[in-house]
This record gives C-alpha cells, sequence and structure tokens, in this order.
C-alpha cells in the first residue's frame, strides 16, 4: 500500500516539475497568449506556487531565477515526503 502512496505521490510532484519548466521555456516565446487554453490553465497550475519565490526572490538584471529555487524546492520537498513515506513504512512492516 506506501509503495503506491510512494508511487503516486512521487509521480505528481514529478507532472508538477514538469509543468514548472514548461511554463519557464515558454516564457521565452513573445507570441504566447496566457489568456487562451491550453496556456492560461498552465499558467494558473504553476503561477500560484512561483509567485510565492518571486516575491521572496526579485529579478536580477531582467533575469528571473525564482524557477530554479522553486523547483529545487519541489524536489526537496519530493524527496522529504518519500523518505518519511518509506521510514512509515519500515516502521509499521
Amino acid at each position: 500500500m506506501i509503495d503506491k502512496l510512494i508511487f503516486v505521490v512521487n509521480n505528481l510532484f514529478q507532472i508538477y516539475f514538469w509543468l514548472i519548466l514548461v511554463r519557464c521555456l515558454l516564457s521565452f516565446v513573445p507570441s504566447i497568449d496566457w489568456y487562451k487554453q491550453p496556456f492560461q490553465g498552465l499558467r494558473d497550475a504553476t503561477d500560484l506556487y512561483l509567485n510565492a519565490f518571486r516575491k521572496i526572490i526579485p529579478p536580477f538584471n531582467g533575469i528571473d531565477f525564482s524557477p530554479i529555487i522553486a523547483i529545487i524546492a519541489l524536489q526537496v520537498l519530493n524527496y522529504l515526503i518519500i523518505y518519511g513515506l518509506l521510514i512509515i513504512k519500515q516502521i509499521a512492516f
């Protein structure tokens, strides 16, 4: 049971990682209308998380480094949750 939970949690984090990465790469395309689907959905799904880091880390010379820190934080959180689930698995079984 915990193995399936670990699999699902890891996959959800990886999907969100890829959404953030696609969002960052698409920000270099100036002709994208972020108010039309599917770009609006992508923006809505990722900007809530990214804006938390944008408040902490301001742009430097017009370059936004906050997605890098956000991705690192996301991966660390992923590993901590999976590590916690592995510990629970060892204790329970």
